[in-house]
């Protein structure tokens, strides 16, 4: 097991870690339905509560934070101590896309279900492009006898573009873009498969890719796992949370595996990159509710904004 230290536990399902310039992490309470701020010391501070089911965040061009709300989960809390989302939340409040003011904690809906003629079921990972636009997932919603079929989005930041522009997509999840922002990365959570797709121009991805449909199987690991969010190095690797069998899966551009970090916490994340050289992982263990820090030994890409 990797040298963790714990910067702050008793979190409700952390998820969308943010590394802010003051050295703070901001990141989603899924379950309480909150934003918070992990301070260097590890105060905890409330930087907004939009409610639902705040899932992944990004900084956007203007200073706000960008917040995918996947509306909300139910809660299963058994006797091993873990906290589980289970299924579509009884008081669903709808998939979203919020930008929240980190000054005044105000929080507004820049895009909801059934703008620009798109279905947002679970929206649940972002990252901003170099043309101040953003991509995000779709995971959809699961029910006892149903789950969404669901996309990958493109979407402006003042409000005037939303588009799917993948469908379907199975279970998307993290994303991230390559340092030449010329290939998307997603991770499928069901199918534990990380896709790479080749971006042609701003919102735009190259449909002829491989049978089915845009996109090619880059990874995929073998055994019982599941894919979550993920961050991108600086040269290049992808770092995908691993469900199930703990940890980060580290795979390069070319599709090989480069090492597996293993985490205490069977519901191991997403990742992001903090310090100087940004070589200090931040890993959110949302079932034990714990942001925990590492060395890494290479550096994180520094994002667009």
């Amino acid at each position: 097991m990797a040298d963790f230290t714990t910067i702050a536990s008793d979190l409700r399902f952390p998820e969308g870690p943010v590394a802010m310039p003051d050295g703070s992490i901001i990141l989603v309470e899924i379950a309480a339905g909150r934003i918070t701020r992990i301070t260097l010391n590890g105060e905890k501070q409330v930087v907004a509560e939009p409610g639902g089911g705040p899932n992944g965040l990004a900084m956007g061009p203007d200073g706000k934070l960008y917040c995918c709300n996947n509306g909300g989960f139910n809660w299963a809390e058994p006797s091993n101590g873990l906290l589980i989302p289970h299924g579509q939340a009884d008081d669903y409040s709808g998939g979203r896309i919020e930008r929240i003011d980190l000054a005044t904690g105000a929080v507004e809906t820049l895009y909801r279900d059934g703008d620009f003629g798109c279905t947002l079921r679970g929206p649940n990972d972002i990252v901003f492009d170099a043309h101040g636009g953003f991509w995000f997932t779709d995971h959809g919603k699961t029910r006892p006898r149903s789950r969404d079929v669901t996309g990958i989005f493109y979407a402006k930041a003042d409000g005037s573009h939303l588009e799917e522009v993948v469908f379907p997509s199975e279970n998307p999840n993290g994303i991230g873009l390559s340092p030449d922002g010329a290939t998307l990365y997603v991770a499928e959570t069901y199918t534990c498969r990380l896709m790479a797709f080749r971006v042609t121009a701003p919102g735009m991805v190259d449909r002829t890719a491989g049978l089915g449909g845009p996109g090619i199987p880059l990874y995929r690991p073998a055994g019982f796992k599941f894919f979550d969010s993920l961050g991108v190095e600086e040269g290049g690797n992808i770092a995908v949370a691993t469900i199930g069998e703990s940890g980060i899966s580290v795979i390069s551009p070319t599709g090989d595996l480069v090492e597996f970090v293993p985490t205490p916490d069977p519901f191991t994340t997403n990742i992001c990159w903090g310090g100087a050289d940004r070589r200090t992982a931040y890993i959110t263990l949302s079932g034990t509710g714990r942001l925990v820090a590492m060395p890494w030994p290479r550096a994180g890409l520094k994002l667009i904004v």
